[in-house]
């Protein structure tokens, strides 16, 4: 996902987009908080887009979602100016897009940005190596140089050996891996994907999404992902913006989102995640306030009188070792007051992983007479994670989640389907 030290790529402030054939002359009505019904009746003109602003970071998947209408698909247009906005500023790299010329906004679009079409977009005469090279050609690159890297390309997205077929030989996922591989064979830096995967049937929908993440993993590409389905958004963004009827009522992490929807509107939105399946264990954990470093038996115990629990996770050099009781350290002070604090002392309680989703953990969290510890790869001690914060923010998903855990396969499988309506 993206990095830790954001680093602004893309600017967008104060942009409106008024659809019609005298815009500037009607934008004051929009700037007096008309509504866009209004301003469609009383001036037959069409507000796409109002007051939009936000920054989108180096290297991150943004994106922005939003019902049919909303603008989504208006707002990726202005980031290639395929559409002008009527006002705001579009500024990448420090770059002011909306003063190039006409040669220099080709070879933005050209070289700087690459866009992939929600129906593939593929030319149909041309093999799928050509389709993926086409970029390359238009660019000047010599033709071995350009196969030789669409080659590449076809390869990573699992279609070597498909470079003499034509697109309709091939499956939707097949055309959309061809589309992919087409817009990263130029080595733009932005990726703009309006409903890239939505034509796609929902198997091979997640298996594009999963490729995906894999490839921002390697790539680190800035990715402005246009979707309609907020399962897809929580999924594979680092960052979602909402849009309603032009304007943004929310943008933040997923885990913000989902847990702190700013308006009724995201709250319709977000009130059918399956939250279990969308949120991993680092973005609900508490801080583990039971850390027990000491040496002896004596230390542990004074450690543990600011405890509000009578246990303590025991931590030293190597990380998370297990969990130490009140009453075990007591019988052990009774019997020796200067004992040290050994491997006999400590409960052997396995640890959680923190980029765990969720789902995953709830069958040992309802198990557990503790709260669960929470480590990082290296088996440090990051968090905790007990069944109250798992009621707080799945609510009656915990009790769904255990019922399910019991249920046989056949009505899981219906139960999952229920669970995960779509936001469109």
């Amino acid at each position: 996902m993206a990095n830790a030290e954001a680093q602004p790529l893309i600017r967008i402030e104060g942009l409106y987009k008024l659809f019609g054939n005298n815009p500037k002359k009607y934008m004051p009505l929009v700037h007096q908080g008309k509504t866009k019904d209004e301003i469609l009746a009383e001036t037959g003109h069409t507000l796409g887009l109002k007051d939009i602003n936000l920054t989108i970071n180096k290297g991150e998947i943004f994106v922005i979602m939003g019902l049919s209408g909303s603008g989504k698909s208006t707002m990726i247009r202005h980031f290639n100016r395929l559409i002008d906005p009527t006002e705001g500023v579009i500024e990448v790299e420090g770059t002011d897009v909306m003063k190039l010329n006409t040669q220099d906004l080709q070879d933005f679009r050209r070289h700087k940005m690459s866009m992939v079409f929600q129906r593939f977009g593929l030319l149909p005469h041309k093999t799928v190596l050509d389709n993926v090279a086409y970029g390359l050609s238009i660019q000047g690159v010599s033709k071995s140089e350009s196969s030789d890297k669409a080659k590449e390309w076809l390869e990573t997205v699992g279609l070597a050996g498909y470079e003499d077929q034509y697109p309709a030989q091939l499956s939707g996922g097949q055309q959309q891996r061809v589309g992919l591989a087409r817009a990263l064979c130029t080595d733009a830096e932005i990726l703009l994907m309006d409903e890239a995967f939505s034509a796609l049937d929902p198997l091979i929908r997640s298996e594009m999404q999963d490729q995906l993440i894999e490839l921002q993993e390697k790539l680190h590409k800035t990715i402005i992902f246009i979707t309609h389905d907020l399962d897809e958004a929580l999924r594979i963004g680092d960052r979602i913006a909402i849009l309603k009827d032009g304007e943004m009522v929310q943008q933040g992490e997923p885990e913000d989102i989902l847990l702190n929807p700013a308006t009724d509107y995201v709250e319709a939105f977000v009130r059918d995640v399956n939250r279990a399946r969308a949120l991993t264990v680092e973005t609900v954990m508490k801080d583990p306030a039971y850390r027990i470093t000491a040496d002896t038996i004596e230390e542990a115990l004074k450690q543990m009188k600011g405890f509000k629990e009578d246990y303590g996770y025991l931590v030293t050099d190597e990380g998370y070792q297990g969990i130490v009781t009140e009453e075990t350290l007591k019988e052990a002070y009774a019997e020796d007051k200067s004992a040290e604090l050994t491997e006999e002392h400590v409960e052997s309680v396995e640890p959680i992983a923190q980029d765990a989703v969720l789902e995953t953990v709830i069958p040992d969290t309802l198990d557990s007479d503790y709260s669960l510890p929470v480590v990082d790869e290296e088996g440090n001690l990051t968090g905790q994670l007990s069944r109250s914060t798992l009621a707080e923010v799945l609510g009656s998903e915990e009790e769904s989640a255990k019922d399910q855990a019991e249920t046989p396969p056949e009505a899981d499988k219906d139960d999952t389907q229920e669970e995960q309506p779509k936001a469109s």
